[in-house]
């Protein structure tokens, strides 16, 4: 690979593999404040930030009817975000990081699909998977030092630890190969459409886990969001 490619190797275990867990899992970690399910929505408003991305970094062309699209996904994220349109004001900025963080995972998730792109143009998907696995904890390990939680890791028992590898080298590791396969082989279009099977499911769990349904407006929201997310699949390359 040349220059160009481990930098984009580098992006990518960066952002989508420690910066992108993080915001994710502190969102998720959050629902004292926001829901579970909102939180898995939002992240669906990856698709547009991957195509804005793909305008910048790959200069694809983004048409008119791409911008009306992600408009009506930004307005069913805000739908969702705040039940009933109303911001709890006794918790309303833990409601607003929430959401934030939310976002934020999305967001470096969808610009790494980009760089992701420009490095499958070299190597192939195990190749590409291996090397996120080698370089995404050395930045993770990187803002543990920065945090000054160091001292954490030493509270976690064998148990656990077995428990996170068994995580990492099951759903992670075997997810990300399946990914990066279906990246590579199947059109953006359908992959997107199929990726919405899980923030549906969402739904489901938030209701039967933490005992959380939806509220009219966010209901909408979730209409508004999975139609923008349709339309702007056929805007994928």
């Amino acid at each position: 690979m040349n220059r160009r490619e481990w930098l984009s190797i580098l992006v990518v275990s960066l952002f989508s593999g420690a910066l992108g867990t993080i915001f994710y899992t502190k969102a998720l970690g959050m629902v004292q404040y926001i829901q579970f399910s909102v939180v898995v929505l939002l992240q669906q408003l990856q698709p547009i930030w991957a195509i804005a991305a793909a305008a910048i970094i790959l200069k694809e062309k983004i048409s008119g009817k791409f911008i009306k699209w992600a408009i009506l996904g930004i307005i069913a994220a805000y739908l969702i975000s705040f039940r009933d349109l109303k911001i709890n004001f006794v918790s309303g900025s833990g409601q607003i990081t929430a959401a934030v963080l939310a976002l934020m995972a999305g967001f470096v998730w969808a610009v790494s699909t980009s760089f992701s792109k420009v490095v499958l143009k070299k190597v192939s998907f195990l190749t590409a998977t291996f090397l996120r696995f080698i370089l995404a904890p050395v930045f993770a390990f990187l803002f543990i030092l920065g945090e000054k939680q160091l001292p954490a890791l030493t509270k976690i028992n064998p148990q656990q630890w077995l428990m996170l590898l068994a995580i990492t080298f099951s759903t992670g590791m075997v997810a990300l190969v399946i990914y990066y396969y279906g990246l590579k082989k199947t059109p953006a279009r359908v992959s997107t459409i199929a990726e919405l099977v899980w923030p549906a499911s969402a739904i489901f769990i938030d209701y039967f886990l933490y005992k959380s349904i939806l509220s009219p407006t966010q209901i909408l929201g979730v209409i508004l969001l999975f139609i923008a997310i349709y339309h702007v699949s056929k805007f994928s390359k």
